[in-house]
């Protein structure tokens, strides 16, 4: 095989191991954050362990003295192997294992050491070859190139229409074809090659059979920690989970239990009703979040709503809840209804595109803030244009999390619309799965008490004496000073993430 071959084979591994090392990178993060919550967290952390083990990599490189292509062959076999199955393994073992952000990072770490040794021992393979500048000008440049590609194809291509363990997988695989292509063609320079290729060949078979059964491994892995799965799928935004085990349906994303059939009733009529009784106006309604459309089903009770617009950023969510016959049935098909608009969008960036008091009323029905991306939507920024968009006398519901578990993220949300000029109703409901929940009414004129009088029949837990006790709290949830959660502190984040820790142990 001529020189020129030689390079263009070793330069062409370059891209290759660069898109595949990043791709792992990109694969940990997303599982951390979906896992273990808090995305900012997680990926710092996962990025930050990864770059030192590259550079704990790339030190190490400089006690291979001797056979580098040999080395750097079986480098690629067990990146591959032990990136490509890395996601497997995670989703497998969480909830298995007690340690399982010492698993994660034992991960991280091998997989970054590894993918640290490739770049140096290809610059010495290479270095016979190619003047030193042009050598890393070529092998720079193409390692920036592969892993701008790695960025743009993760989250437009390979989460949505591979998923996160066959993706490691496929990657896993290229990492190994790098390796057994090296050793075809440069076979005359590499000891052991028979028996390098059997390695190969067999890490190979072993990844292609974890790709074509990736749906049954996370299958498996989720029967391990949900009862009764019937239904899972990761998006751009989230990992989706149905489970319907002894009667009862149940919601998870990212692994939180967002309502269980039995008992969801309590949440969503606690959730609209209040606000509802006390608007002046129900004729235009606006929910952001609330893809599941069980709130939207508790607003089509009121008879004076003409227009219900939904704000949810995931389509896939209301898509599933739009057509699925267990999930139709459970919210009444009430995102099918005429009255009812559906918007896939970022509810922040969708509301400063709107005109100022549009809306009667104003749900807010977001996930808790446990990181950063959702925190923003509970800021005093988001607030403002809530405001904006609302009517002068309408109002607005926010689902604020436990005030009884995270009493202080529960009040620092009531001081944040405080601080944006609301005044405000703090309220809260006992749902079993879930413990004492809280909610706020805010307006930014005076807020009269809902009226029990308007309320619509049919209800199942609210009536005339349990809606005035909604808005008494025992001193273990009353108000306690707490900071207002802007974009530039996001203290709720922070604080939101203490006080759960803290209630789980």
């Amino acid at each position: 095989m001529t020189d020129r071959s030689v390079r263009l084979l070793l330069l062409a591994s370059v891209f290759v191991i660069a898109t595949c090392g990043l791709i792992y990178e990109l694969i940990a993060g997303t599982l951390a954050s979906y896992l273990l919550g808090d995305s900012v967290t997680q990926f710092s952390t996962v990025i930050g362990a990864y770059l030192f083990a590259m550079g704990v990599g790339s030190w190490l490189s400089r006690f291979v003295e001797r056979r580098l292509l040999s080395v750097f062959v079986q480098v690629e076999f067990y990146v591959g192997l032990v990136g490509g199955a890395s996601a497997a393994l995670l989703f497998g073992l969480f909830g298995q294992v007690g340690s399982f952000r010492v698993l994660l990072y034992a991960l991280v770490f091998l997989v970054g050491a590894m993918v640290g040794l490739e770049i140096p021992l290809l610059l010495r393979i290479l270095r016979d070859r190619l003047e030193f500048k042009d050598l890393v000008a070529k092998v720079f440049a193409l390692d920036y190139v592969g892993a701008l590609l790695a960025s743009l194809l993760f989250p437009l291509v390979l989460v949505p229409k591979l998923g996160l363990v066959r993706s490691a997988f496929f990657f896993g695989m290229l990492n190994v074809l790098v390796g057994l292509a090296t050793l075809r063609l440069l076979r005359d320079r590499i000891t052991w090659a028979r028996g390098h290729a059997l390695v190969g060949g067999l890490i190979l078979a072993l990844l292609g059979t974890g790709f074509a059964l990736s749906d049954r491994l996370v299958s498996w892995a989720e029967g391990a920690t949900y009862s009764d799965v019937i239904y899972a799928r990761s998006t751009p935004y989230q990992r989706i989970v149905l489970t319907r085990g002894q009667g009862d349906l149940r919601l998870y994303l990212n692994g939180n239990l967002q309502f269980s059939q039995r008992d969801e009733y309590r949440y969503h009529e606690a959730l609209v009703h209040p606000g509802l009784a006390a608007a002046p106006r129900r004729a235009r309604v606006l929910v952001m979040g609330g893809g599941d459309g069980l709130a939207v089903r508790e607003i089509l009770r009121w008879p004076d709503v003409e227009q219900v617009t939904l704000v949810d950023l995931d389509p896939a969510m209301t898509r599933l809840f739009s057509t699925h016959e267990l999930l139709t049935a459970l919210n009444g098909g009430a995102l099918a209804s005429p009255k009812v608009r559906v918007v896939n969008a970022d509810a922040f960036l969708w509301l400063q595109g709107q005109p100022a008091a549009a809306w009667d009323f104003i749900l807010a029905d977001f996930p808790d803030p446990s990181n950063f991306a959702l925190g923003k939507l509970y800021s005093t920024a988001f607030y403002r244009e809530v405001r904006r968009a609302l009517a002068p006398d309408g109002v607005l519901t926010v689902q604020c999390t436990s005030p009884y578990a995270a009493r202080r993220a529960y009040w620092t949300t009531i001081h944040t619309l405080d601080a944006t000029g609301f005044g405000t109703r703090p309220y809260h409901a006992y749902v079993p799965s879930f413990g004492e929940w809280g909610f706020v009414l805010a307006s930014p004129a005076a807020l009269p008490p809902p009226s029990a009088g308007l309320l619509p029949p049919g209800l199942r837990f609210l009536d005339a004496p349990t809606l005035a006790d909604l808005f008494r709290f025992p001193r273990d949830m009353a108000e306690v000073p707490t900071e207002v959660n802007r974009l530039n502190n996001q203290a709720l984040v922070r604080v939101f993430e203490e006080e759960w820790k803290e209630h789980a142990h």
